[in-house]
């Protein structure tokens, strides 16, 4: 098949108001737009103004009318409590209707905030589709989040309801999250007017009288009253109005809530879920992340159903739930087209299953791709994937910022050819560049900031959350006419894209500028190394030097001191030895964010004895302590 994409990316160049007309034409408005974009609205203007629309109506209601209502549309597997369901799309609008009604019931209305704070479960799905019903503006929090963390984003969400369960359930523990809401709640200033909390079988919770609801005592009431007549109907909202926000770490330690508006974000996720993910209505998405994350948001919950597709919600890990298998049987049990996870799942995998034999254990002949995003995909781990599924493998890149895919191998545009170690070239809409240090375009294979010309295309936070100010200040004002993505890289003679790392991971080596992504890619070369992270700690003499950190495959025999030599020579042989690439510490796991990414800037203030706090999204712990002692050994 002959890639589409120049075609399609050329004529948004040429005309964006006619491309981002012509994908809105799919949605079903209860105003159509007249116009894509305001320049003059907004921080840098805002898409589709005049707009009226509600995206669950879109996501959920006009598949229904449409005749699909017996379509699935939600699978729920949880290895982890090992329960299957399928929801159709008529089962899940009643269940949306009756838990707006209920809301409505609480006080809930149109422009109100609602916080979520659940595990993984469907009514996680039919609390998010509930709130934009209403046209209210939710901001779904992890379950099991610190409750100083949740204090901090009820304090700026000011929400009037909060949605919970009572407990969530990991491989080897359950983790009550009642008490750390009410401990929260405690905390904040901003004080909730209810909480509806779902009880789980695995574990109850108790309830605060005169503020929490039995999620499913309200439900039964509502389901009754909807039987009796009630209605609960649509509220169409202007395209511009937020549909939620997505809090993610300050470097202030004042939370950014990443404010999503509710047109341009229905407009970009309906029409990527087809050009860059080929997936369509009746086909079936398997997401492997969770909806706490912008990953969960885009395509766990509004793709999928945007699209009339089947979604799969996983309540599970890629390995320990049971085995380093799961995403193979539940691709193969449920028909997954795509599947969607991190770069750090596939090495965790692999770790497990060297030799990728509990993927031949599945019949995989309806899954077509491997997506990979979250942090960097190196080489190694995309050629091991590869090889394992003999299916495309690819790459991508964007941010919680952006909403969806900046940077892809469009699947459904048709395939372009894979360079592995970049997410191929831009999407449309965004204008990628590499900037130097002045915020002037560098030449080809030259390394610098990335950076997206404004204006950034629907689905695209246009502010944050009260803080338009803080919002100019944090993307914008670096290179200005530009969204400052904080990433560093280049872009090679094809125009494909190579993310090395964030900006402050480019390291300053005796004045010479080198990439730490690039180091990690020489180090996970090594046939013995799972995955690795390098980071620059500080140098008397050079300023900075770099320090890898490395776990190795399960079963691996080579001894520490082998390995850490052999690690040396390679960067030096591959990189030269201006890398001044001398340490390498072996380590049993990483520390990552509960969405897989490494936290490298924690591991240099370990490295570098500067203070520091355990992030709040952090998935294990003890590996931080394990760090600790191996640096402090040293």
């Amino acid at each position: 098949m002959t890639s589409r994409y120049r075609e399609v990316y050329d004529a948004w160049r040429r005309d964006p108001e006619v491309c981002w007309l012509a994908a809105a034409a799919a949605l079903d408005w209860s105003k159509p737009p007249s116009r894509a974009f305001d320049a003059n609205a907004g921080v840098y203007g805002r898409w589709f103004p005049d707009g009226e629309l509600n995206i669950c109506h879109n996501a959920v209601d006009c598949h229904v009318a449409a005749g699909h209502g017996e379509r699935t549309a939600i699978v729920y597997d949880s290895p982890v409590t090992g329960t299957k369901s399928r929801i159709s799309y008529k089962a899940l609008q009643r269940e949306v209707m009756a838990l707006a009604l209920a809301m409505r019931g609480c006080g809930v209305e149109t422009g109100d905030r609602v916080i979520i704070y659940m595990p993984m479960i469907p009514q996680a799905i039919v609390g998010m589709l509930a709130c934009a019903r209403i046209g209210a503006i939710h901001s779904v929090v992890f379950g099991g989040f610190a409750a100083k963390e949740l204090a901090a984003r009820i304090d700026d969400a000011a929400p009037k309801l909060i949605l919970s369960a009572s407990c969530g359930i990991e491989p080897a523990r359950k983790v009550d999250y009642k008490p750390l809401l009410d401990k929260a709640i405690a905390l904040a200033e901003h004080k909730p007017q209810a909480v509806i909390v779902k009880q789980r079988p695995e574990g109850g919770a108790t309830l605060v009288d005169g503020r929490d609801h039995d999620w499913d005592i309200l439900r039964e009431t509502a389901l009754q009253a909807l039987d009796e007549g009630a209605e609960s109907p649509c509220i169409a909202v202007c395209s511009t109005d937020p549909l939620y926000i997505l809090y993610t770490s300050g470097t202030t330690g004042q939370p950014k809530g990443i404010v999503r508006d509710t047109g341009g974000y229905a407009v970009a996720l309906h029409w990527s879920l087809k050009a860059i993910f080929d997936t369509d209505a009746g086909e079936t998405f398997f997401c492997a992340s969770d909806v706490g994350w912008v990953v969960g948001h885009s395509y766990i919950v509004y793709a999928p159903l945007l699209r009339g597709a089947t979604t799969i919600l996983f309540e599970g890990k890629p390995i320990g739930t049971p085995d380093a298998g799961t995403y193979w049987r539940v691709a193969a049990e449920h028909g997954a087209k795509v599947l969607f996870t991190a770069p750090t799942a596939i090495r965790g995998i692999r770790k497990e299953d060297p030799d990728g034999e509990m993927a031949k254990r599945h019949d995989l002949s309806k899954f077509a791709a491997l997506f990979l995003a979250g942090e960097r995909a190196d080489p190694e781990t995309i050629i091991w994937a590869e090889n394992t599924l003999s299916k495309p493998v690819i790459d991508h890149w964007w941010q919680t910022e952006s909403g969806w895919p900046m940077v892809a191998n469009p699947l459904g545009l048709g395939l372009l050819p894979v360079k592995r170690g970049s997410p191929t070239v831009a999407m449309p809409g965004f204008d990628v560049t590499v900037l130097d240090p002045n915020g002037q375009p560098v030449g080809p294979n030259t390394m610098g900031a990335i950076a997206v010309k404004l204006p950034l295309p629907p689905g695209a936070l246009p502010t944050l959350w009260n803080a338009d100010e803080r919002f100019r200040q944090s993307y914008l004002t670096e290179f200005p006419g530009y969204y400052a993505t904080s990433d560093a890289g280049f872009l090679d003679d094809d125009g494909y894209l190579y993310v090395m790392g964030r900006t402050d991971d480019v390291i300053n080596v005796a004045g010479h500028r080198l990439s730490t992504g690039e180091m990690e890619e020489a180090v996970g070369g090594h046939p013995a190394v799972a995955e690795c992270a390098v980071i620059g700690m500080h140098d008397a003499v050079k300023g900075e030097v770099p320090c890898g950190f490395v776990v190795l495959k399960k079963g691996e025999t080579i001894d520490r001191a082998s390995i850490e030599a052999e690690l040396v020579r390679t960067v030096r042989e591959q990189i030269g030895p201006v890398a001044a690439f001398r340490q390498v510490l072996v380590v049993d796991r990483l520390p990552k964010t509960r969405s897989g990414k490494i936290l490298r800037r924690t591991i240099k203030a370990i490295v570098d004895g500067s203070p520091f706090e355990i992030p709040a999204t952090i998935e294990d712990p003890a590996a931080l302590d394990e760090i600790q002692a191996i640096v402090a050994a040293r």
